[in-house]
């Protein structure tokens, strides 16, 4: 625990066999209450190994997607009783080590939530990340600060941390199922009156990390832009006609369910 805070560490997990020893030996048992890992369907050895570590296990009966497979680790988390949770993907791109710096963030109610930010200094490249990647990152966060009026130096990390209060509080099952996830969750964040917190994580690139091709890539950032559209015709009282009837103006937390009932 971090000030009476119970803190739970959350591990969405795809083919992940190779790396998870290594990430878990890395993360600070002093500080961590408890370890979840949720396995999609892995075609590896991933769900063994992690109960051969005394991991808490969750195993889909079927690929639910990146961002269903974190809907059900937060689920799981707040079953166990999390005050704060933080996500750490175990195919090791993001060291574990920041772990209690960013539940401390939270723990003392600084922020509501701490993303581990790989832009947040001069890292990026010389940790290995793609330059198409890297001018890609740039260009989307850019893009979101500017439509949500923030100052965030990344929104594509997938190292970040939760209160209970947000999980619990915020309509993630009516967010996407596939990598958008994480972006949507960071926009209702915002746009519901939560503050972020950054940390500057160190980027690791290589052969067993986890990478999405440039197919869903482009995907992801079309998806992108399309809620940093809707967030700030929201904001500014834009009438909703254009995309949904009955709403006098856009609202976030429908627009997403409703964009994702119809896509």
């Amino acid at each position: 625990m971090i000030n009476n805070k119970k803190v739970v560490v959350i591990m969405p997990a795809y083919n992940a066999e190779k790396t998870l020893e290594q990430t878990y030996n890395d993360i600070s048992q002093d500080f961590v209450d408890e370890i979840i890992l949720v396995d999609d369907f892995s075609a590896d050895g991933t769900k063994e190994l992690a109960k051969k570590l005394n991991i808490t296990t969750i195993v889909h009966d079927r690929n639910r997607g990146y961002g269903g497979n974190q809907k059900s680790c937060y689920k799981a988390a707040l079953k166990a009783g999390a005050d704060i949770v933080i996500m750490v993907h175990p195919d090791y791109q993001y060291t574990p080590k920041l772990i209690p710096a960013m539940a401390t963030m939270m723990a003392f109610e600084g922020y509501d939530a701490v993303i581990a930010s790989r832009m947040l200094g001069n890292g990026a490249l010389r940790g290995g990340m793609p330059l198409y990647k890297f001018v890609a990152n740039k260009f989307l966060t850019a893009f979101e600060n500017l439509f949500l009026g923030e100052k965030l130096t990344e929104y594509h990390t997938g190292f970040r941390g939760f209160t209970r209060e947000i999980l619990e509080s915020l309509p993630l099952e009516s967010c996407s199922d596939d990598f958008c996830f994480d972006n949507e969750m960071l926009a209702l964040i915002f746009w519901n009156g939560y503050k972020i917190g950054e940390i500057s994580c160190p980027t690791k690139y290589f052969k067993e990390a986890s990478s999405i091709n440039f197919i869903r890539s482009l995907k992801y950032g079309f998806e992108v832009l399309y809620i940093s559209l809707i967030y700030r015709l929201g904001k500014m009282g834009i009438r909703a006609g254009v995309f949904k009837q009955g709403l006098k103006k856009l609202d976030l937390n429908t627009e997403i369910e409703y964009y994702h009932k119809r896509s």
